[in-house]
Parts: C-alpha cells; structure tokens; sequence
C-alpha cells in the first residue's frame, strides 16, 4: 500500500488535471456551437453546388476544359484536413487511417501519391512516409476561418490538376453528424464524377460569353464552396470530439480521486491503528 504522502501528492495531481481538461471541455462546448450553426448555415449550398459541378461534368461542351478533362489516373492528389493539436480523440487518427488506405491502393495500383495538409497532425504524419510527395503544408484555421485562408489552397488544387502534375483531386474530412457521431470521409474534386442521369440525355447547355470563361470560373467558385463546407465540417467535428475526450477524461480524473482518497482512508486508518496497538502493548508491558 502506497504511503499517505504518496496518496495526496497523487490526489493533488489528479485534481489539477481535472481543472485542465473540465476548462478544456467547457471551451470546446461553447466553440462547438458556434462552429455547428456555421457548417449547418452553409452545408445545402454546398450540396447544391457539388451536384452543379457534377451536371457541368456530364456537359459535351465542357468535357474538354483543363478542369474537366479526363484523363488516366497516375497522380492523385489528397487535401488531408487535420488538427494542430491532440487531446481530441479519434478524429486525427480516422482522417489520417483514411489516408493510409488511400496510399496502399494507390502503391498497388501504381499510382503516384501527393499530399497537401492543413493542420500539423496531418503534416507530420506525411513527412513520415516514403515515396510519398507532400506539396504544401498549410497551417489550420481559426474558429472563422475567410476565403483570403482558404485561396492559396484552392489555387494549389487548380494548378496541380491544369498542368496536369496530378490526373485526380480528393479531400479528406470528418463530416459532421452529430455531438457524437462524425464520420471521416473522402470526396472526389476533380475531375467531378458524372452525374447519375438514367437514360435521360441532359438538354443542350449555351454559355455566354463563351465555354472557357463560364467554365473556369463558376468551377473554381464550385471547388471552394466544397473546400469550405469541408473545413466547416472538420472544425465542428474537432470541436465535438475533443468535447467528449476531455469530459472523459474529467470523469475518469474523478473516479481515481474517489479510488486514490479510499486508499487514503484506509492507510490513514491502518497507521491509526498500528498506533493504538503499540499505545496498547506499551501500556501492558507497564503494568507488567
């Protein structure tokens, strides 16, 4: 049994803890409802928006510009969107297996791999892997994050894939569900899949000025609202799970206090006792 000393030290330790991840637990709950209103406000534009990039994908009059041009996949690209810090459970380990899956196909397959991370869980985690190209590492975004932050992202993705250094664009992400339910995910960028028509053939589309102008940039308008809703999506999920990891861990500080003060009781009491006896087996040796 430990010694008294031990115990309070022990207990003394455990209770600043407590005072840390419950302050902790406290700051992600009040971030973690502004950042749901804001992934909410804008998540049905978003929707909308990818499925007008997917109809301008299945358009005969665009198939042959630099961002919707098919081609043979040898390059893919991954925007892998992580935290700065720990302390928020699973969610950097989710996107960060996910992109480890992707890099084992793309070994099998033969296709070369490159990354761009925003984040340093996701940086570091890239700067560990061999014959893996990372392109950019870009720092994370504060609770508001601007379009002036998320830009130089969007320009890397479109002159990766116009000069065709890459053939496919994917991003990495934790959608955001519920306060305890998100789900890591990856979304294709570019080329956009085609859209799901059936039988039905998609009207003749007329473009003005012309196809180059309306294409290029209603398209690079498409990609960054996508780009945005997915670090919306990731922040509220950060927020979320570092929420529920350090409330966790506050519960867990409290069940070892209760545990560590019962040793405590109990050796506290033993010492008590062990002291009568010797009160008591002086006293006799006394009288005898």
């Amino acid at each position: 049994m430990a010694s008294t000393i031990a115990l309070k030290r022990r207990i003394a330790s455990i209770r600043g803890t407590r005072q840390i991840t419950k302050a902790m637990e406290l700051v992600s709950a009040s971030k973690l409802r502004r950042a749901q209103e804001y992934a909410a406000a804008s998540r049905d534009y978003r929707d909308l928006a990818y499925d007008l990039l997917r109809r301008l994908n299945s358009i005969n009059e665009v198939e042959r510009q630099p961002l919707f041009r098919k081609r043979a996949v040898k390059s893919r690209l991954y925007v892998v969107v992580t935290s700065n810090t720990g302390l928020a459970g699973a969610y950097n380990a989710n996107t960060l297996k996910l992109l480890a899956a992707g890099l084992r196909r793309d070994k099998t397959d033969k296709v070369k791999s490159h990354v761009v991370t925003i984040g340093s869980k996701g940086a570091q985690f890239a700067r560990r892997l061999s014959n893996v190209e990372l392109l950019a590492a870009y720092p994370p975004f504060g609770d508001h994050p601007t379009a002036n932050e998320v830009r130089p992202i969007l320009n890397t993705i479109i002159d990766q894939y116009k000069s065709e250094a890459v053939d496919e664009v994917c991003i990495l992400y934790t959608q955001f569900k519920s306060t305890v339910v998100q789900i890591s995910q990856s979304q294709q960028l570019l080329p956009a899949p085609l859209l799901d028509t059936g039988s039905a053939p998609l009207p003749i589309s007329n473009f003005e000025p012309d196809v180059e102008t309306v294409v290029d940039q209603v398209t690079t308008r498409l990609i960054e609202a996508q780009l945005w809703q997915a670090v919306l999506e990731s922040l509220a999920s950060e927020h979320a799970m570092r929420m529920l990891a350090t409330k966790n861990a506050t519960d867990n500080a409290n069940e070892l206090i209760k545990d560590y003060t019962l040793e405590l009781n109990t050796a506290r009491q033993a010492a008590i006792t062990q002291e009568l006896a010797e009160i008591s087996g002086g006293a006799e040796a006394l009288n005898g």
